[in-house]
């Protein structure tokens, strides 16, 4: 644990949490989306969106573990 970070108070995990729970959720749904589609065009755009939500649960990973 870093003592030079503060603690999280359980509101702000639950929100981490909850966010958490979106942003996978997010991911999953517009990668299995990709896999859906035929259009080459619309596929890339899923799986772009699908890896910028992946990009934010990692953001949010990181900062609830700096923070442990």
């Amino acid at each position: 644990m870093n003592s030079n970070v503060p603690q999280l108070s359980s509101r702000n995990l639950t929100i981490l949490n909850d966010q958490l729970g979106s942003e996978a959720l997010l991911v999953h749904k517009y990668a299995h989306a990709a896999q859906s589609v035929s259009d080459q065009a619309i596929r890339s755009q899923l799986y772009s969106i699908s890896e910028q939500h992946r990009k934010h649960y990692d953001t949010l990973l990181n900062y609830l573990n700096s923070h442990q």
